[in-house]
């Protein structure tokens, strides 16, 4: 029998997809939600940008504070995000950017992703002068690499000054340091529309990383 005629299996939906695919609110819903994430991230880059007016960063070389991207998809691990990435250096192995992610059906994360460069200097910083940024709701993420944006056991060690010593031996073997808040969807920052305030205010907690 040739290959043309075996016949073609029948697509099947289930009755749940099936309504999901004829409600018409379903999908207006997703797109006043599009719209308003877009509206939260470009909030947070106004914010800041005007939180790094007149700061010193310790960047690579090459690197250009005016450099930033704003990016949207539908299939982080199947889910819709959107994400801003500002400051944003990426050459080679070197990584330098705060991106802020929100990612559908999990929560939005800000966080700090350094790699190559002044990786050294970022971890003594950290360590160093820890005080500020010890228990203020972040997080070192420990995957394996910069793009994992699950939060949990495994995943994430909270920033507290109970575990300063641990931090220092995990910083040790780490070829980058991602550090980040997550907040949850039902969060009252979000009801109450503060997510750009927050973002500066987690930019602010990690710059004594990233300053000379």
């Amino acid at each position: 029998m040739s290959q043309e005629s075996i016949p073609a299996q029948p697509i099947l939906f289930t009755p749940e997809e099936l309504t999901l695919l004829g409600d018409e609110q379903f999908f207006r819903a997703k797109a006043r939600i599009m719209t308003k994430m877009k509206a939260i991230v470009e909030g947070v880059y106004d914010g800041l940008q005007r939180e790094l007016a007149g700061v010193t960063l310790l960047a690579p070389a090459g690197f250009s504070p005016k450099s930033h991207q704003f990016v949207k998809g539908e299939h982080l691990e199947d889910f819709p995000y959107q994400y801003l990435d500002y400051f944003k250096h990426f050459r080679g192995e070197e990584k330098f950017t705060f991106r802020t992610l929100l990612w559908w059906g999990h929560h939005i994360v800000f966080a700090l992703i350094l790699e190559g460069g002044h990786l050294i200097q970022y971890k003594k910083n950290l360590m160093t002068r820890y005080g500020g940024v010890a228990d203020q709701g972040l997080a070192l993420c420990l995957g394996g690499t910069p793009w994992e944006w699950k939060r949990g056991e495994g995943y994430t060690m909270e920033l507290t000054w109970e575990r300063k010593n641990e931090l220092m031996a995990l910083l040790d073997r780490r070829s980058f340091v991602k550090l980040a808040r997550f907040v949850p969807f039902d969060d009252p920052v979000v009801r109450e529309g503060r997510v750009p305030d927050l973002g500066r205010t987690t930019l602010r907690q990690l710059l004594p990383v990233i300053t000379p």
